[in-house]
């Protein structure tokens, strides 16, 4: 048995590695998701581009949570496909599904930190769980600093979350997300509950860490000034369907009128008038 899923296993990487030259890391084709008589997502599909920053937006209830959750395979669909490096994740075992959730790493809201450990202890949580085997702890201490390093936060290992301002805890969410150096980053409405600055610093640190470590980065967000500033391709959700997607600029021209209801009311994108493509 264990044979076979390695052999399996090996068959995945190798269709990942070819798949590393398509433009599109993950692809979504007609998912949809019924919660009861709740019709949820009712045929999404979606193109997550490979190495740049795609940010999904929505107003509440559109369904932006629920396609995470599916994309990082918490949640199978009722129907379609969900591709990564070309392969479909949704009728995979937990096993093969584990196998690819390697590649992900997740920022939560809010960070989502554990409050009785340290800084080191919260980094260190993924190490431990899919590392111990391969590494001391030592050499796994050394990647948590050389992580939090990364994003300049400095001598605070032995520091708790209730100790850091909110910025610095969002770092720490992060640093936990890459020190297993995924190639894909989800992050759920990261921007949420903070300042003007400190969400303009979490923008920052999103592009930084999309240039530094060239990932392919998943916001989900309701903050349009934020996805404006930081997007390279923008997908909007309105009652369970993407209505529009493509380059910030582009989808910008002539938005559907649900986005650009929802641009208008933000007031922090100027608009064409509507029927005007320049």
């Amino acid at each position: 048995m264990f044979g076979g899923r390695r052999a399996k296993a090996k068959e995945r990487a190798a269709a990942a590695a070819a798949a590393r030259s398509e433009r599109y890391q993950i692809q979504v084709r007609g998912i949809r998701k019924d919660f009861g008589e709740h019709h949820i997502l009712r045929g999404i599909d979606l193109d997550i581009e490979r190495g740049h920053i795609n940010v999904i937006v929505g107003g509440s209830g559109a369904g932006k949570s629920v396609t995470m959750k599916h994309l990082i395979g918490l949640i199978k669909p009722d129907e379609g496909q969900i591709l990564v490096d070309g392969e479909d994740i949704v009728p995979m075992d937990d096993f093969a599904l584990n196998e690819v959730r390697t590649k992900f790493g997740m920022l939560f809201q809010y960070a989502a930190l554990f409050d009785s450990m340290t800084v080191e202890e919260n980094v260190l949580f993924p190490l431990m769980e899919h590392q111990r085997r391969s590494k001391s702890l030592a050499e796994m201490k050394e990647i948590v600093t050389e992580k939090l390093h990364s994003l300049g936060l400095f001598n605070i290992e032995k520091k708790y979350p209730s100790e850091l301002s909110g910025g610095m805890r969002k770092r720490v969410g992060l640093a936990r997300a890459i020190v297993m150096e995924p190639e894909i980053l989800f992050y759920d409405e990261p921007t949420t509950g903070l300042d003007p600055i400190a969400t303009k610093n979490v923008d920052e640190m999103i592009q930084e860490i999309s240039e530094k470590f060239n990932v392919t980065s998943v916001v989900i967000s309701h903050d349009m000034a934020s996805t404006f500033r930081i997007a390279h391709r923008v997908s909007m959700l309105y009652k369970g369907q993407i209505i529009a997607t493509g380059p910030p600029k582009e989808i910008l021209k002539n938005p559907p009128d649900p986005l650009r209801e929802f641009l208008v009311t933000s007031g922090t994108v100027e608009l064409p008038p509507a029927g005007e493509d320049d």
